[in-house]
């Protein structure tokens, strides 16, 4: 069974991944519930945190049922990691997790992200500094390598283990393929087989069904498996995976009504987490993939995305509820 620091995890536990904009507390809370088995924040920029800016303090919110959960942060600047290390500490998390495969060029230009694949003897440092600043187990999550031509995640996998990180995620593309292509899990089978790495390898990329998670269990011989882009509005992905691992056999698809129970509690607790108003702006981005394959569900969806109104929104999904009581998602 995989340990980071004391935390001890299942075996093959299931990690959501840090999103930005999706992995909050709301969600976090449904995927827990569903079987996430460990969860992480939103990426927080350290110099953020440093400033007191609002939103990145709010990214700390943390509850314990969600455990073990780790504070995601990310940042080009020694100094900046070190002392978002130790606010982050002040929450008490179970683990920092640092985010050195971001791709988006607004963090890369910082040389924060997966921009610091470029220059492995800063993200040693980048590292060492966390470290320093908190007494919690340090992860860290990255990817290949900044193109196919530059592929130095075993380089990186063994200099961080040798300073003390206590678990790797590797998302297996490169920057320069962002989320496009396809991903290369035989890099992180490499890592996991390298007789030098004891520390836990967890794979990260294109796992969106129960078979695609046992086959890439056996094939790559991973740890666990962190579960991203299939979890938006789709928490029942956890529980789908584990059943199947035990039976062999699917469990039966997530009913109508299930979608609106938990589309209904993202909606509540995005409310009570954000305020009424923020909550039902931000919650509209999740609709879409909560009711995907719907037939004609267009009316409904455009209902939920304009209205503004807590009950009118609980009356929809009464109303979705009982025009689609007896209908079949395939």
């Amino acid at each position: 069974m995989p340990k980071i620091g004391n935390i001890e995890l299942p075996d093959f536990p299931l990690l959501l991944a840090p999103m930005e904009d999706v992995s909050d507390p709301p969600f976090r809370r449904l995927c827990k519930l569903h079987g996430a088995d460990l969860m992480y924040s939103e990426f927080i920029s350290s110099e953020g945190l440093i400033r007191d800016a609002m939103k990145s303090r709010q990214k700390l919110d943390i509850f314990d049922y969600e455990r073990p959960v780790g504070i995601q942060i990310f940042g080009g600047d020694e100094e900046a990691m070190e002392m978002s290390a130790k606010i982050v500490d002040t929450v008490q998390p179970d683990l920092v997790d640092i985010n050195f495969g971001c791709p988006v060029k607004k963090v890369v230009c910082k040389g924060a992200g997966a921009g610091v694949l470029k220059d492995v003897d800063l993200m040693v440092r980048l590292t060492k500094a966390v470290i320093k600043g908190t007494n919690l187990p340090v992860t860290v999550k990255t990817r290949l390598g900044w193109d196919e031509n530059s592929i130095n995640i075993d380089e990186v996998a063994e200099r961080l283990q040798d300073i003390g990180v206590q678990a790797l995620t590797i998302h297996a593309r490169t920057r320069a393929q962002m989320y496009k292509g396809h991903s290369d899990w035989s890099h992180i089978a490499r890592v996991k087989n390298n007789p030098r790495i004891t520390m836990p390898i967890f794979g990260n990329g294109d796992i969106d069904s129960p078979e695609k998670a046992l086959e890439y269990k056996n094939k790559f011989g991973i740890d666990g498996i962190m579960i991203g882009r299939a979890a938006i509005g789709y928490p029942w992905i956890f529980d789908e995976i584990k059943h199947y691992f035990k039976t062999g056999e699917h469990l039966p698809l997530p009913t109508i009504k299930d979608r609106i129970e938990a589309a209904k509690n993202h909606l509540i607790w995005s409310m009570e987490w954000k305020g009424e108003r923020v909550g039902i702006v931000e919650m509209r981005r999740h609709y879409t993939n909560y009711f995907k394959g719907i037939h004609s569900f267009k009316e409904y969806k455009n209902k939920l995305v304009t209205t503004d109104n807590h009950n009118d929104l609980m009356n929809i999904f009464e109303e979705i509820n009982d025009v689609y009581a007896d209908y079949k998602l395939h």
